[in-house]
């Protein structure tokens, strides 16, 4: 699969037609961007399975800020609708290739589970 660009208007989309989201927040003038760019595409490449997007955050303001990015490049992975990872900064191509073979492996009925606890045990504190 191709890398995506990610909008406003595709982000709803691309997380409900796809298990997991692998997200480069990025800017055309950011040095660090420009040399992450190659090693994004590569594990893109190695992981057809997965959605890889590109989200410039120059132009995708309203998502940048609903991820709270504050520097770039930052790398944010989720599934199943789950933010898993989010961190500033370009990762070397292991590092990459690790985290998302991290992300695949996780049961994510457990994550759901752990979600749905947690939840349960702010609600209770809030009565």
């Amino acid at each position: 699969m191709a890398t995506i660009e990610l909008t406003d208007e595709n982000f709803e989309e691309t997380l409900t037609n796809n298990d997991m989201v692998v997200i480069d927040f990025w800017a055309d003038w950011c040095g660090p961007c420009k040399m992450f760019a190659p090693t994004f595409e590569k594990i893109s490449e190695k992981n057809p399975d997965i959605a890889f997007a590109k989200c410039d955050t120059e132009q995708q303001q309203q998502l940048a800020s609903q991820f709270a990015i504050q520097s770039i490049p930052t790398l944010a992975v989720l599934r199943q609708n789950v933010l898993l990872f989010s961190q500033p900064g370009a990762l070397p191509e292991s590092a990459l290739e690790d985290i998302v073979a991290q992300a695949k492996a996780l049961d994510m009925e457990e994550v759901h589970a752990n979600i749905a606890a947690q939840s349960e045990s702010e609600g209770e504190g809030e009565a």
